[in-house]
This record gives structure tokens, sequence and C-alpha cells, in this order.
């Protein structure tokens, strides 16, 4: 019996770190976003209920589908294991956005006098 995939996804959202299991991710139909389907949370049997994977996981709680904007996206990593899902404080990390390049409408750049 083929294993079905698992990959972890790694995105700055509002200053925090998020750190979300799921079992398709691909670039989608929207320009720019990563779209990331089946999101997979507390598959693991356990006692402890972990208060950081609870709190993600009532925030996606009823997503079908999410998409992320590429520039947000640290890492995305096709995994045997399901980790704990968890949202970090940025600010207490060495994870900082990738440049955003700014476009200019027409795409003919500056206009330097011509």
């Amino acid at each position: 019996m083929a294993t079905r995939r698992l990959y972890k996804v790694v995105f700055l959202n509002q200053g925090k770190i998020y750190e979300i299991y799921a079992r398709s991710v691909s670039h989608g139909e929207l320009f720019g976003f990563i779209e990331v389907e089946e999101l997979v949370f507390g598959e693991r049997s356990q006692l402890v209920i972990d208060p950081g994977e609870e709190r993600i996981q009532s925030e996606f709680a009823g997503v079908k589908r999410t998409y992320i904007p590429v520039h947000a996206v640290v890492r995305i990593d096709e995994v045997e294991k399901q980790g704990v899902s968890k949202i970090s404080d940025a600010s207490d990390s060495n994870v900082t956005q990738f440049p955003v390049p700014v476009y200019t409408p027409g795409g003919q750049g500056s206009d330097s006098g011509s």
C-alpha cells in the first residue's frame, strides 16, 4: 500500500511563524499563492494536549483549502512523520521575510526623462 505524502509548510503571517502539516501543496490557480489542502492536526495519539497546536487547529477549523502568498513561505518540506503544528513569534527567531520586488504599472521601470 502506498503511503500518502505529508508536507510541513512554514510561513510568516502578521509577525508570527506558522508551521502546519498538509497532504497536498501546489502552486494553485491564483498567481503568487501556494495552495495548501488537507491540513493535518493531531494524528498522533497522546494524552497531553498541546495548547499551541490547539490554537492553530482552532484558527484553521473548517478550512478546506488555504492560499499562502509565495513571498510569505519560508520553506516546504516533504516529511515522513508529522510534528507539532505551532505558531511562534517571529521576533524571537532569525527568520526574516524574503525581499519583495516593487513592480511599476506598465512594466517599464522608472521613467528616466525619455
